[in-house]
């Protein structure tokens, strides 16, 4: 008996490997053909979701593109913080890191954290700074500071 030379082996792997990519090939466009098929009796079935669907996302692209186009940006490197204004009002460098955490939206217990102090005495650089600023409220304090070049 004679056994295969290499050249014959080869051939018979390489023959495996075309039947083997060939059914591959036969599979993926089975599956391709089925899920073509779900998809137009799906679409059938479901035609007003299907519509809602693509009109709620066409709105939610809408709403994302017009908050982001017509949002105000930070003015990021070109701000320079109005020390006169700083001066002016006696505002302190505690009540001024206050300010800036204030402006980040913390509560008044993160903003003790973030200091080392305890919350009565963020209370009280606000109470101050509320004063100083003529503000009422954490958000007209914010707004004024903004206007007045305090923080970014």
């Amino acid at each position: 008996m004679r056994q295969p030379t290499a050249s014959a082996a080869y051939r018979k792997g390489s023959d495996m490997k075309r039947t083997i990519v060939a059914y591959a090939i036969a599979l993926a466009i089975a599956a391709a053909l089925f899920a073509w098929l779900e998809f137009k009796y799906v679409t059938r079935v479901f035609t007003g979701e299907i519509y809602l669907i693509f009109i709620a996302a066409a709105f939610a692209a809408l709403g994302g593109w017009a908050g982001w186009r017509l949002t105000k940006r930070n003015a990021g490197e070109g701000f320079e913080k109005n020390e006169a204004a700083i001066k002016s009002l006696g505002v302190s460098a505690r009540e001024f890191e206050t300010l800036e955490l204030l402006a980040t939206g913390l509560s008044n217990k993160e903003i003790a954290r973030k200091l080392g102090v305890s919350p009565n005495t963020v209370k009280t650089h606000l109470a101050r700074l509320y004063e100083k600023l003529g503000a009422a409220r954490r958000t007209e304090a914010v707004d004024k500071a903004r206007s007045l070049s305090l923080i970014p």
